[in-house]
């Protein structure tokens, strides 16, 4: 506990603007720290007015949602043709480039942060392109040795440049291309123009169907699976299996191919057998000589972090052993150590192949790795702003079984005893009574209360689970673990807010307070107000999870 009032009392996480990183730099040997902040949304919303009109008129699975099967070998599944097309008619921007590919259910965006820093670190001049974005479309592209996104005039002008040939694409594909598929080009030719040493490139669906897939073993520096779960799997062909299968066609013929993990032993062995069709040498992230570790969580000014010690001791693979004590992680949890370790490996697989990269530029880009809505924390400013006084709140866009389980862990860690608020949006494809009871089996800390919300999902509401059925979803997940709920049912939720509230549910707090609430500001206000009133003190934490859209919208509301 004495860690949590700690943080409650210095909490000056990430400084006073909107940022899309808080990297420190690497130039010679001095860091410094860079708050890079985006432009307002008004004026980037008219200097890109005709480039976000027309993406919005081509289909966008994001907002839609992923059409079953759509990333398997079958009639449903998406057509890499599309896009061969696209990059036949753009020259093939992408063989001017050295790629790392990266596949996986979760981890994905986190590894790529921490790859594309590592080299920065070193002094590479780093493309990366992730999805989805926090404040702008502009994130999904970051070029430079500082991860910058990409300027609003630099995409604008890229998009006149290309409107034409996409147009014709469209024609000739008899207008299927898709709002990933242009973004994917985009990039794709954007890293060409600029001559980036390397791309770190994050699959979209799956793998094997993937628009990033047109990558080739040529422009293959290293491919990275970091786990395997049961997101989409509708869309990946019904099982882990299926879904393996999926993510291994990254696997290129003779490129190494670096494991995350942990997976399950059969899983693993699909993805080791189609390395070994390739002829593809594989390193392990989770190999049993692997000994890294949390040591514990401290504050440097004001800001959490968890010493690691990152050792590598048996690989076949790899050049063996390596060993970085002391690391400090600002990304939180066992998971995101994981996906240090991962990115270490890919690391440590470019230096075998004659890539010049150091001890130091390791640490320094895994030290310097921070993403908005990974265990992101506000300042006490911000939380204010929000109209939540005397609060700790945490932002994390966990939104399946094994990333909730991942959120519990780093909870756990961070604040052991603490009580807790959640405030929850998830979209319509997920496994939502799983998140819900992974979240509630959280232990050594009480969950007061669960605030059901809802966020838009890529900007449209068809994604968007209701509140009522993530209620339904809660108290089964409730009951399963046995847990008693008090289930607000009134007109008006807010009603919660006034403090004779408590004077009717004062023989109940063992009860978890259950509300849906359809604006998220109302919930986090109710969920802090709940919180305070439960505890006296005021002793706890408001988690915001669920999904990185509801992180957007949180953020959109305090710097909009």
């Amino acid at each position: 506990m004495a860690m949590a009032m700690a943080m409650k009392a210095s909490l000056k996480l990430l400084g006073q603007y909107p940022i899309l990183s808080c990297s420190k730099h690497w130039r010679g040997s001095s860091l410094r720290v860079s708050f890079r902040g985006l432009c307002t949304h008004s004026t980037e919303e008219l200097q890109l007015k005709d480039f976000m009109e027309y993406l919005d008129s081509l289909k966008n699975y994001e907002k839609l949602g992923v059409p079953k099967g759509a990333g398997t070998d079958s009639e449903d599944g998406f057509d890499l043709s599309r896009m061969r097309t696209l990059m036949k008619l753009l020259d093939n921007p992408h063989s001017d480039f050295k790629a790392i590919h990266i596949a996986g259910t979760k981890g994905k965006g986190s590894t790529a942060a921490f790859i594309s820093n590592i080299l920065r670190a070193q002094g590479y001049s780093v493309g990366s392109y992730t999805s989805p974005h926090i404040h702008t479309i502009r994130e999904r592209i970051s070029l430079g040795k500082f991860g910058e996104p990409v300027s609003t005039k630099a995409l604008n002008s890229l998009f006149l440049r290309m409107k034409e040939i996409i147009n014709q694409a469209r024609k000739l594909e008899n207008g299927h291309i898709s709002h990933f598929e242009v973004l994917t080009a985009m990039a794709f030719k954007l890293f060409a123009e600029e001559n980036v040493d390397v791309a770190v490139i994050e699959a979209g669906l799956g793998g094997a169907r993937d628009a990033t897939n047109v990558i080739c073993s040529t422009g293959l520096a290293v491919s990275v699976i970091t786990t395997i779960g049961e997101e989409h799997l509708a869309a990946l062909g019904g099982s882990l299996e299926s879904i393996a299968v999926a993510k291994s066609g990254i696997i290129k013929h003779g490129c190494p191919v670096v494991l995350g993990g942990p997976f399950l032993l059969h899983i693993e062995k699909i993805l080791r057998d189609k390395a070994s069709l390739m002829s593809s040498p594989v390193a392990s992230a989770s190999d049993s000589g692997n000994c890294s570790k949390i040591n514990d969580i401290s504050l440097i000014d004001g800001r959490p972090y968890q010493s690691c010690d990152i050792v590598i001791q048996a690989d076949r693979d790899l050049s063996l052993p390596f060993e970085l004590l002391d690391v400090k992680l600002y990304m939180l949890g066992s998971h995101q150590l994981q996906n240090a370790v991962t990115a270490t490996c890919t690391a440590l697989c470019l230096r075998d192949q004659g890539w010049n990269i150091s001890d130091e530029s390791i640490r320094a880009g895994l030290e310097n790795t921070c993403l908005l809505g990974r265990s992101q924390f506000l300042t006490s400013e911000e939380a204010e702003a929000l109209g939540l006084s005397n609060a700790i709140l945490m932002l994390d866009g966990a939104h399946t079984k094994d990333s909730a389980k991942a959120l519990v862990d780093t909870i756990q860690r961070t604040f052991p005893g603490a009580h807790l608020a959640l405030v929850v949006a998830m979209a319509s494809d997920k496994d939502h009574v799983g998140f819900a009871r992974e979240l509630l089996s959280v232990s050594g800390g009480k969950i007061e209360a669960v605030l059901l919300t809802e966020a838009s999902i890529a900007g449209g509401k068809s994604r968007t689970t209701s509140t009522s059925f993530l209620r339904d979803c809660w108290i089964q997940a409730s009951n399963e673990l046995g847990l008693a709920t008090l289930q607000v049912e009134m007109e008006e939720p807010r009603e919660l807010l006034k403090d004779q509230f408590y004077g009717s549910v004062s023989d109940q707090e063992t009860k978890i307070v259950l509300v849906s609430e359809p604006s998220c500001l109302s919930s986090l206000r109710i969920a802090n107000h709940i919180l305070r009133g439960r505890t006296g003190n005021g002793s706890g934490v408001v988690v915001v999870t669920g999904s990185l859209h509801i992180v957007s919208s949180v953020l959109a509301t305090l710097h909009g």
